[in-house]
C-alpha cells in the first residue's frame, strides 16, 4: 500500500469514529429542497422573529447565506435554486466530489472543509469567490484555481498535498493575500521550509498559516530559493506572453464577429470552396497549369475578401460610434430629468414637513381635548378641526401635484427616449443598407471570379483530356479523369458541380453577412425597447409607492399622535 492511500485511510478512520458522536441518526445523502428549507428556516432567530421567520413563505431567490454544516450530506445538488447565494457552508459532511455549483455565480465564501474531496474541480464559474475553504479533505494536487481572481483567503492545509506543483499558479491570482497548505505531506520534509518557499514565490501574499510574513522572512526565502524563482519567472513571463497574444486574438475575433467579417481577413473563404469538393479535386489533378490557376483564382479572392473585411471594420467603427452618441443622448436625457426629479421632490418634502408639523399640532390638540374633556373649548376645537381638514386639502393638493410633475416629467422622458430610439433605428439601418450595397457588390465580383475560374479550368483540362488522346497517353491520366477520355461531357459535368459548389459557397457566405447585420440591427432595438419600457415601468411603480407611503404616513399621524400621549401618561 502506498504512503498517499495509508493517509487516506488514516484520516477515512478518523471520520469514522467522528460519524458515531456528529451523525449518529442521519443517513448519509444528497441535497435536496427540503433540506435547504429546513436550513434556511433554522438559522437561529429567537422569539417572535423566530416565528414570524418561519411562517414566510421561503423565497429562493432573497437566500444569501446557507449553513449545511454536519449533515451527511454525500452529494451536492439542487443549489442552482438559490442563484443569489453569497455564503455557502458545507464542511463537516461526506461529500468526495465537487459538482453542482456553476450556478452560483455570485459566492463569495464557500467552506468544504472536513469531507472527502480528492480533486479541486468545478470552481470555473465562481469568479466571485473571495474565501475558500479546501482544509482537511483527501487533495492530492493543487489544481483549477485559475479562474478565482478575486480569491482573497485560501485554505487547503490538512489535505495530501504531496508535491510543490502548483503552488506557482498562485502567482496568478492577484488578490491571493492568506494562504494555508501547512498539514500536507509537502510540508513534512526536514530540509524543507514549505513556509519559507510559499514567501519567496508569492509576492503579493500577506498571511500564511495565518502569520504575517515579514520583509525580513521573505527576504531569506528569496535568497534560499533563488533558482527555483528564477524558474518560475521565466516560465510565468512566457505565459503571460502567451496569455496576452491569446487575448488579443480573441479581442480581434470579437471585433470582426461584431463587424460581420469573420474568417474573410485571409484565405478562409477560399479555402472554404474546397471542402467536400470531389469534382473539384478530380479536375486539379491535371496537374501544374491547374495549380497555377487555383493560385491566381486564390489571390483574386483574398484580394476582394480583403475589400470585404477592411469595409467591415471601417463601418464598424461609424456604427460604434452612433452607437455611444445615442447612449450620451440617452443618459443625458436621463439625467436632466433625475435633476429636475430631485428638485421637484426637495420642494415636496419640505412643504411635506411643514404640513406634517401643522397636522400634528392639530391631532395634539384634539387628542389632549378628547382626554380633558372638562376644559375642552368647543369653538376652539372646530377651529382646529377645520384647520386640519383646510391642511389635509391642502396635503391632497400637493400630492397630486407632485405626482403629476413626476409622472408628466417620466411621460415625457419616455417618449422622448421612444422618439430617439426610432431615429437611431432608422440611421442604423441606413448605415446597415450602405454596407449591404458594397458587400453584394463585391460579392458579385466574387461570383463572377468563380464562374471565370470554372471556365479557365475547363479549357486546361480539355486541352489536357485531348492531348493526351491524340497521343494515346492513357497511362499518363489520372484514374478519376480517364471517364473524360471516353464521354467529353463529364468534363463539363465536372467543371459545372464544382461551379455550383463554389458559387453556392460564396452566396452562402454573402446571405450569412446580410442576415447578421440585419438580425444585429434587430436585437439592439429590441433590447433597448424592452430596457426602457422596463426602467419605465419601474420608475412609475417608484414614483406611486413613494407618494402612498407618504399619504399613508399621513393617514396613521392622529393614531401616532394618539398613541405617543398614551405613553406619556402611563
Amino acid at each position: 500500500m502506498s504512503k498517499v492511500q495509508d493517509e487516506k485511510e488514516a484520516i477515512t478512520n478518523e471520520t469514522k469514529s467522528v460519524d458515531t458522536i456528529v451523525y449518529p441518526e442521519i443517513e448519509p445523502g444528497i441535497i435536496s429542497k427540503q433540506m435547504i428549507e429546513n436550513a434556511y428556516l433554522d438559522e437561529g432567530y429567537k422569539g417572535e422573529e423566530d416565528r414570524l421567520h418561519r411562517i414566510e413563505p421561503v423565497v429562493y431567490e432573497r437566500i444569501t447565506s446557507l449553513r449545511l454544516d454536519f449533515k451527511n450530506i454525500l452529494r451536492i445538488d439542487h443549489l442552482w435554486i438559490l442563484p443569489n447565494l453569497t455564503k455557502l457552508a458545507l464542511n463537516c459532511n461526506k461529500i468526495e466530489t465537487i459538482e453542482h455549483l456553476d450556478t452560483l455565480v455570485n459566492l463569495k465564501e464557500l467552506d468544504l472543509s472536513f469531507n472527502f474531496i480528492e480533486r479541486i474541480e468545478n470552481l470555473d464559474k465562481l469568479v466571485n469567490l473571495e474565501v475558500l475553504s479546501l482544509f482537511s479533505n483527501l487533495i492530492v494536487k493543487i489544481e483549477n484555481l485559475d479562474a478565482l481572481q478575486k480569491i482573497i483567503i485560501l485554505s487547503i492545509g490538512n489535505n495530501l498535498i504531496n508535491s510543490i506543483e502548483g503552488i506557482e499558479r498562485f502567482r496568478f491570482l492577484p488578490n491571493l493575500k492568506i494562504l494555508n497548505l501547512e498539514g500536507n505531506p509537502v510540508g513534512n520534509e526536514a530540509d524543507f521550509s514549505l513556509s519559507d518557499y510559499v514567501a519567496a514565490i508569492l509576492p503579493k501574499l500577506k498571511y500564511y498559516e495565518y502569520v504575517a510574513i515579514n520583509e525580513d522572512q521573505r527576504k531569506k526565502a528569496r535568497s534560499r530559493f533563488s533558482r527555483e524563482l528564477r524558474e518560475i519567472e521565466t516560465n510565468e513571463e512566457m505565459e503571460l506572453q502567451v496569455r496576452s497574444q491569446k487575448l488579443k486574438e480573441e479581442q480581434d475575433a470579437e471585433q470582426l464577429s461584431l463587424s460581420f467579417v469573420e474568417h474573410l481577413n485571409e484565405h478562409q473563404l477560399f479555402e472554404s470552396l474546397w471542402i467536400d469538393d470531389e469534382d473539384g479535386r478530380i479536375l486539379m489533378l491535371v496537374g501544374e497549369a491547374a495549380n497555377n490557376l487555383a493560385e491566381e483564382y486564390d489571390n483574386d479572392i483574398f484580394e476582394l475578401t480583403q475589400e470585404i473585411y477592411k469595409l467591415g471594420l471601417k463601418k464598424y467603427e461609424e456604427r460604434q460610434r452612433e452607437i455611444e452618441l445615442f447612449q450620451r443622448s440617452i443618459s443625458q436625457g436621463h439625467l436632466q430629468v433625475q435633476q429636475t426629479g430631485h428638485k421637484i421632490l426637495e420642494d415636496f418634502m419640505i412643504q411635506k414637513n411643514m404640513l406634517f408639523d401643522e397636522a400634528i399640532a392639530c391631532h395634539k390638540y384634539l387628542e389632549k381635548s378628547s382626554i380633558q374633556v372638562d376644559t375642552i373649548d368647543d369653538k376652539e376645537a372646530a377651529q382646529y378641526v377645520d384647520k386640519l381638514e383646510n391642511i389635509s386639502m391642502q396635503f391632497d393638493d400637493m400630492v397630486n401635484s407632485v405626482w403629476q410633475q413626476l409622472m408628466s416629467q417620466e411621460l415625457h422622458l419616455h417618449e422622448a427616449t421612444e422618439n430617439t430610439t426610432i431615429n437611431f433605428e432608422r440611421k442604423m439601418q441606413e448605415m446597415i443598407e450602405k454596407f449591404m450595397e458594397q458587400v453584394r457588390t463585391f460579392f458579385s465580383q466574387l461570383r463572377d471570379i468563380a464562374v471565370q475560374f470554372s471556365e479557365n479550368l475547363y479549357e486546361i483540362v480539355s486541352r489536357f483530356i485531348a492531348n493526351k488522346l491524340a497521343m494515346q497517353d492513357f497511362d499518363g491520366v489520372p484514374e478519376p479523369l480517364r471517364i473524360c477520355m471516353e464521354d467529353r461531357k463529364a468534363i463539363s459535368n465536372l467543371v459545372y458541380g464544382m461551379k455550383d459548389v463554389h458559387t453556392q459557397r460564396i452566396d452562402k457566405r454573402k446571405d450569412r453577412l446580410i442576415q447578421r447585420s440585419k438580425q444585429f440591427i434587430d436585437d439592439m432595438i429590441s433590447k433597448l425597447k424592452k430596457n426602457e419600457l422596463e426602467r419605465n415601468r419601474t420608475k412609475v411603480l417608484e414614483i406611486n409607492a413613494f407618494l402612498d407611503l407618504i399619504t399613508e404616513s399621513w393617514h396613521n399621524l392622529q393614531q401616532e399622535v394618539h398613541d405617543k400621549l398614551l405613553n406619556i401618561d402611563n
